[in-house]
């Protein structure tokens, strides 16, 4: 009999995934997953972690599977929250979802599952995984969840081949509501729970909350650039190479203050995202300002009226070499080869056609049509048909 080792997060996704596991057949065995334990920045005096705990533990009861907390702070505080503040402190937008699954689920925690003499890891996540055979080899595939509306491969974009092999989603196959009608029907307590919002760590807290209790504010100006600015208007043609082409789609901007007019202060430039509106706490302007662009070293924020502001569209992005990453190992591309496929820059978007061309230094991205608030530090993700082949941090 094979076992099983479930990360119960005290949601229903993961229930019902325990439970269809052990009708597969499987033993199946409950394991919590304690990521934060400094109480001083949840911002509500809910402790979520314990509610949470204690929702795993009464669905394990339910199911008649054996429950255990483990405590992993330590090693998220390392590999996450600090990945993070140092992305934020470099003016880069970090995933905490993403690398939460490749450095915490699928690799310290799979570890201690593997050390309790289990053959798979299972979790709740909307997605699927297939396998093929090449070459008298097995090759494992992280396909989209069946429910277009939660697919969630876009979380595992980082997982390798090893780590997929030893994965297990039972609830790919099933649509939200399917998921919630199988928890109902078996009175589970997560039954009826809303999907956590915020950190995949901290429970309640926000991140913005979050980052001013760590990174220290410090005022500084804000700018608008006037979308009719003439390097928006001039656009190049003329190119010698496609690298040079795809070099000047993906390029950043060189802002400056010269370039607008100061129309606010803001409490550090670390704290603000590309493409993000709330919390400029401007007023008077015709449209909404989003932030186009932030300079951390000093301290601006660039802004632009309205959501069709130019200076928030890109066509192209690029991924380097050191931050490239293919699940499917098998179809990597050599220099000078490009690729079709569909892409996404964030969860939820919908995929968008795109080619890859893979240079010396790392891969371009080259969309079809213009891409809204390209993030630097988020990742990019690409497909071909259901299949999720690879992934990188956008630079």
């Amino acid at each position: 009999m094979k076992r099983v080792i479930i990360g119960l997060s005290g949601g229903v996704d993961s229930s019902v995934a325990a439970h269809l596991l052990q009708q597969q057949g499987y033993e199946v065995i409950g394991l919590f997953m304690k990521n934060w334990h400094d109480d001083s920045v949840t911002i509500s005096n809910e402790c979520p972690w314990l509610d949470d705990s204690n929702d795993a533990m009464l669905v394990a009861e339910k199911l008649g599977i054996p429950f255990q907390t483990v405590d992993l702070s330590e090693q998220y505080k390392e590999r996450i929250v600090d990945y993070m503040f140092h992305e934020y402190e470099k003016g880069r937008t970090p995933n905490p979802d993403v690398l939460c699954n490749r450095e915490i689920k699928f690799d310290v925690f799979m570890k201690i599952a593997l050390d309790l003499g289990a053959d798979y890891v299972a979790t709740g996540h909307y997605c699927r995984k297939g396998t093929i055979q090449k070459e008298g080899k097995d090759i494992y595939q992280l396909l989209a969840g069946v429910d277009g509306n939660k697919d969630q491969s876009y979380f595992l974009c980082q997982l390798s081949q090893e780590q997929l092999s030893k994965a297990l989603f039972p609830i790919g196959e099933l649509t939200k509501p399917e998921v919630r009608k199988i928890a109902l029907e078996l009175d589970l307590v997560t039954a009826e729970k809303k999907d956590s919002q915020g950190l995949c760590f901290i429970g309640k807290v926000k991140l913005p909350d979050f980052l001013q209790q760590q990174l220290k504010p410090k005022e500084g100006v804000i700018v608008e650039i006037p979308k009719e600015q003439a390097f928006y208007n001039q656009i190049e043609t003329e190119f010698n190479s496609t690298e040079e082409k795809l070099e000047y789609l993906s390029r950043k901007i060189d802002y400056n203050i010269d370039l607008g007019k100061i129309v606010g202060k803001h409490q550090g430039a670390h704290y603000f995202t590309k493409g993000q509106r709330k919390g400029l706490a401007v007023g008077g302007t015709i449209e909404p300002l989003f932030v186009i662009d932030t300079d951390v070293e000093e301290n601006v924020i660039y802004t632009g009226q309205g959501k069709e502001h130019p200076g928030l569209y890109k066509k192209a992005l690029f991924v380097s070499n050191e931050e490239l990453h293919w699940i499917r190992e098998d179809l990597a591309m050599q220099v000078d080869e490009t690729m079709q496929v569909k892409a996404r820059i964030r969860y939820r978007q919908t995929l968008e056609n795109a080619t890859l061309h893979k240079v010396d230094g790392g891969l371009y991205v080259e969309f079809e049509n213009f891409q809204s608030a390209i993030t630097e530090g988020q990742f990019v993700a690409w497909y071909i048909k259901d299949e999720l082949i690879g992934s990188g941090v956008i630079s």
